[in-house]
């Protein structure tokens, strides 16, 4: 009869696994609905205006990741201790996490200074706060049905309907009101892609049949929350204080370019964040059966696949940059030292995501000083290195390298930090680092070398494919031991069911 506890890490690996490559689909089909509205943004609407839009964007996703209070990942939690209805436990944290949306829109509805920097706006961007509603909503609606393993609704909300329907609603307003479309159109995607999370969480957990709201539970729970919602808060402000940052020290035009290349190194960036909510319930399970052994495992898998799968993308788009920034238009190629640096930056970051995702429940107060410790270091570095290059007379552009430059040393610091801390309290190292990446990366940079000697349009129609042909090859083939190929094992997760049954 076979051991439950042997069964129990091959389960979690499969359904990791089953995520990763669910995942793994909707950033191919993000990278296709991304790059239309780019070309859309950068060749209609252009960089000053793009860099003006950025701005205000960055504070409203800020917002609302504060109005989550920490419920992307806590909620989790809170659902595996199954001592109240789910439904009403989701509730619950939809009812606070709009009320807190409702103070911030109102906050920011009546001070936008830090909305718009300059003073001007109309009344179509005055409006801008309310979105925070959908974006707050959405995040805990599609954290609630991760703790199900339903990766499917984050790829249809977040990889279809969201960039589609920002791409589609950016090319109409264009023409009927293009000093407000790159608003409006963020403001109906957001929507839509909180109806797409919403209506399968009724499905997936039911309406919550006698919930009544308990205030002081609630408040509870917001307060219990506060290390984790520290700790989502700083996670994305790194992605969001460097434009900021930028925005104070150089011309909008700038901003817009940065804002370009850090949605392109973003695409890697959710292929890695997508994997949080599957890691969450996994971790909290052997957490409570008091697994260490089983947790350091299967951060490290899960590490590895991450850090594998983002530098062969960084390699592939890095690699031809200067043909992937000219696709937005000829003004944002400046912005190619930026896209590599943070191409570079979703690499080096992975360890401490995954580390990261069981610290929040072994060491939650520790893990929210590390990632306090690094965004003081990045923003002062970001501050270092930008008037270093005004000081220099450099050419403007340079300040967008500088600014991803100082978030990839900060991530890669905080890496280091987080996987020291997690093997200190499992007692076993946590290192997502093999050798075999070195021997992927090495061929497929020659064919990259080759690569940019072709035509632009060449770059990007076999260039990029042969460098990352060239990479999974190799990967494949002195990388990936068994473990690692269940993720590509459709059945991995059924060759594992007969065998927990019968134990």
């Amino acid at each position: 009869m076979p051991d439950q506890s042997a069964t129990a890490p091959s389960k979690d690996i499969a359904a990791l696994a089953k995520g990763g490559r669910t995942n793994f689909f909707g950033f191919l089909l993000r990278l296709a609905a991304r790059l239309p509205f780019l070309f859309i943004a950068g060749r209609l609407y252009g960089p000053e205006n793009l860099g003006r839009f950025a701005s205000a964007v960055i504070v409203v996703e800020f917002a609302a990741q504060l109005a989550t209070l920490g419920q992307k990942r806590g909620l989790a939690q809170q659902l595996a201790r199954g001592d109240e209805d789910p439904a009403c436990v989701i509730a619950d944290g939809l009812l606070l996490s709009l009320a807190i949306s409702a103070i911030l829109a109102l906050v920011l509805w009546l001070f936008p200074l830090p909305l718009f920097p300059s003073g001007n706006y109309d009344p179509y961007e005055r409006l801008l706060p309310l979105v925070i509603f959908p974006i707050a909503a959405g995040d805990i609606a599609l954290a609630a049905l991760a703790y199900r393993y339903d990766i499917g609704a984050t790829v249809r909300a977040r990889s279809i309907v969201e960039p589609w329907t920002l791409s589609i609603a950016a090319g109409v307003f264009y023409f009927i009101t293009p000093a407000d479309g790159l608003i409006l159109s963020y403001f109906i995607s957001m929507t839509a892609a909180m109806v797409t999370a919403l209506v399968p969480l009724v499905k997936s957990y039911g309406l919550p049949h006698g919930w009544k709201p308990h205030p002081l539970d609630i408040g509870r729970q917001a307060v219990a929350n506060l290390p984790i919602a520290g700790a989502d808060m700083v996670e994305s402000g790194t992605r969001k204080l460097d434009i900021a940052l930028l925005g104070a020290f150089a011309p909008p035009s700038v901003v817009g370019v940065y804002y370009v290349a850090q949605q392109i190194a973003s695409l890697p960036q959710k292929l890695r964040t997508s994997f949080e909510p599957i890691l969450g319930p996994v971790i909290t399970r052997n957490l409570a059966e008091g697994n260490m052994a089983a947790i350091a495992k299967q951060v490290c898998q899960v590490g590895f696949w991450i850090t594998a799968a983002q530098a062969g993308i960084a390699l592939a788009l890095g690699i031809p940059g200067p043909a992937v920034m000219g696709l937005v238009g000829p003004n944002f190629v400046g912005g190619t030292g930026a896209v590599n640096f943070l191409l570079l930056a979703e690499v080096v970051a992975a360890t401490a995501v995954v580390s990261e995702a069981a610290l929040i429940y072994l060491a939650p107060l520790r893990n929210l000083l590390i990632s306090l410790a690094m965004i003081v270091l990045q923003g002062a570095l970001t501050v270092a290195l930008v008037l270093t290059v005004r000081s220099l007379n450099l050419p403007p552009l340079w300040s967008a390298a500088a600014a991803a430059a100082a978030l990839m040393l900060s991530l890669a610091l905080s890496s280091v930090a987080k996987a020291l801390l997690l093997g200190r309290i499992l007692q076993r190292p946590i290192n997502n680092w093999r050798w075999a990446l070195v021997w992927a990366c090495a061929p497929a940079v020659l064919v990259g070398w080759g690569v940019r000697q072709l035509p632009e349009w060449a770059q990007l129609a076999f260039g990029i494919p042969a460098i990352l042909g060239i990479y999974g090859f190799v990967i494949w083939r002195r990388g990936f031991g068994p473990e690692d190929r269940v993720l590509f094992r459709r059945e991995a997760a059924a060759e594992t069911a007969p065998a927990s049954s019968t134990a």
